[in-house]
């Protein structure tokens, strides 16, 4: 069972990610908070596992909550909700899972759970064996797709460097689930916790081997291995499902070569 703390000055949102928790199986809501300064009281009351924190509050910020995590030497896991309007630069010190973007929709809720989920996994395992495992099952989801002509892909990128805490950090692509656009900023999706990096749409996908990852929409780009299903809820629609439960929209201008991508 995972024991969530909810940080939100807004009782409407509060009550929404309430709503939202309650239905995704084994999540126990533990506590809530209004301010940064009520959170660090429930965290080190509750010593939750993760704690879904609100940017932007008056007094001390989640990002002032997240920062000073781990003083006392217990640090919960940390998944952002912000607007993503003025904090992005200062996120890139904080070591977050994901970062939810407001109004937060209950599918992107539950992908942040099961990444989180992931994550505890693999520090319960004590961390080695089960990452090595969790590459090694990525690698073989790609055999399928992977370009026959080695040389043709040395034209585009295979890892993405990331500002880190510690300094940059290198994402190797194949481990890159989904791209999703936020603001100036593109989250990229691994299984295990979500980078933010300062880029644009449309300059990842010209880096990026189309083989291997390609746009659905206008904010999303998908590895073609991590797609484990298509679902066509209505007419003309068609929607991905992703190996880490995501269920992504294919923008009506991007269905064509979805469908020849998946040989649908």
């Amino acid at each position: 069972m995972m024991r969530v703390l909810l940080v939100d000055d807004e009782p409407l949102a509060l009550e929404r990610l309430q709503v939202a928790l309650a239905a995704i199986p084994a999540v126990e809501l533990v506590g809530t908070a209004c301010d940064g300064l009520e959170a660090n009281e429930r965290i080190a009351e509750l010593r939750p596992d993760l704690v879904i924190l609100d940017v932007q509050m008056p007094g001390l910020s989640g990002m002032g909550v997240a920062q000073g995590l781990g003083e006392t030497g217990y640090r919960p896991e940390v998944v952002f909700v912000t607007a993503f309007n003025r904090f992005a630069a200062d996120a890139f010190s904080v070591e977050a899972v994901d970062y939810l973007l407001k109004p937060v929709s209950f599918d992107r809720l539950r992908v942040a759970i099961e990444r989180v989920r992931r994550r505890c996994a693999l520090r319960d395992a004590d961390g080695r064996a089960a990452e090595l495992e969790t590459v090694v099952e990525a690698l073989r989801r790609d055999a399928d797709h992977a370009p026959a002509d080695a040389a043709a892909t040395e034209a585009f990128d295979n890892g993405i460097w990331v500002p880190g805490r510690h300094g940059a950090l290198r994402v190797p692509v194949e481990t890159i689930d989904w791209i999703e656009a936020a603001r100036d900023y593109v989250l990229l999706n691994t299984p295990v916790k979500s980078h933010i990096l300062r880029a644009k749409m449309n300059d990842l996908e010209r880096r990026i081997d189309p083989r291997v990852m390609i746009r659905i929409h206008r904010s999303h780009m998908v590895r073609l291995g991590a797609v484990t299903g298509t679902e066509r809820p209505g007419k003309g629609a068609l929607r991905l499902l992703l190996n880490d439960g995501a269920n992504l929209q294919v923008g009506p201008s991007y269905q064509d070569q979805v469908v020849r991508a998946l040989r649908l």
